[in-house]
């Protein structure tokens, strides 16, 4: 066990190294000179503003050595500074994080909550009216466009019957960017969970422990629930990894303060190293979400350590 887990550490660090590197050449692939691009909206730019822009992002070097030294300052805290205001990126992006980490926890647990017992109720009634009927509500919820459905939540309960407000940090502020995400993703997982649970229903131990006379509700939870759940955990690692990347789309429509909105104005302005850290944090994310389903695999089936 203890082998297993090392080696995948050992290749989520090298992810990450892989990641900052070829980060450090995104800059190069922008058309024409990218500090001119950078200060193109900024008013009476001098000649010198320009070469100090260009000392800081290391521009005059090649670029194998610009993504290394990049690496090298990244292993060290330094992701450079924004263009326009010169904060420290990491300290930037992490005064946000707090607000998208809140928004994915709430999205995440909502889908799971909708999502789980509708995909087990469907696979237990495979084939009748409810399963037909739950299926088809997921098929339109995983349809349906997140932004459209936000704006029309928040159109109903913000403007029009005034219950929640309409932007803003405070509590009830997260409920309907929360709502939004769980409506959109419990399809998903709905889905995958009777899947998964259709499949292990047909195998022959489930049909074992009925046969010995053991209680239906003891078959399916003991013997039925934690094999399937290795495709639904998959899934909602993936889903809260990629929340965690950033909602931009929904967090742009209800103003909410996160990484995602952050990636949408530094792109809109061409801050090129607040992009680059986006970009690195959001793999940090996706590697350490996948360490730890990796973790979770082993206490759900040992025998995937021997594979």
């Amino acid at each position: 066990m203890l082998r297993y887990i090392l080696t995948r550490i050992a290749t989520a660090a090298l992810t990450m190294l892989a990641a900052c590197f070829l980060v450090g050449l995104l800059i190069h692939l922008v058309p024409g000179d990218p500090v001119e691009v950078m200060v193109a909206k900024m008013d009476a730019v001098s000649p010198e503003q320009i070469h100090a822009i260009r000392e800081q992002l290391g521009l005059n070097a090649p670029p194998w050595e610009q993504s290394a030294n990049y690496v090298w300052r990244v292993l060290h805290g330094d992701f450079g500074k924004t263009i326009f205001g010169r904060e420290p990126v990491l300290e930037f992006l992490l005064s946000r994080l707090p607000n998208t980490f809140l928004l994915t926890i709430c999205g995440t647990v909502l889908a799971l909550a909708i999502g789980l017992p509708l995909g087990f109720l469907a696979a237990y009634h495979r084939g009748s009216w409810l399963d037909n009927l739950l299926m088809f509500i997921s098929v339109l919820g995983v349809s349906v466009p997140a932004f459209w459905l936000g704006l029309v939540l928040l159109v109903t309960f913000s403007v029009h019957f005034q219950f929640i407000p309409v932007a803003g940090d405070g509590p009830a502020s997260v409920i309907l960017p929360a709502v939004t995400l769980g409506l959109v993703y419990s399809a998903i997982i709905a889905r995958m969970t009777r899947s998964a649970m259709i499949e292990v229903l047909t195998e022959d131990f489930i049909r074992t422990a009925r046969s010995k006379g053991l209680p239906e509700r003891l078959v399916l939870m003991r013997h039925a629930l934690k094999p399937g759940m290795i495709a639904v955990v998959t899934i909602a690692g993936l889903i809260f990894g990629y929340m965690m990347g950033g909602q931009v789309i929904v967090e742009n429509v209800f103003s909410w303060n996160g990484i995602g909105r952050v990636a949408i104005h530094a792109m809109l302005q061409r801050d090129y190293p607040t992009i680059q850290g986006f970009i690195i944090l959001f793999a940090a994310v996706i590697v350490t979400v996948s360490l730890l389903l990796d973790l979770v695999y082993m206490w759900i089936d040992p025998r995937i350590i021997k594979s």
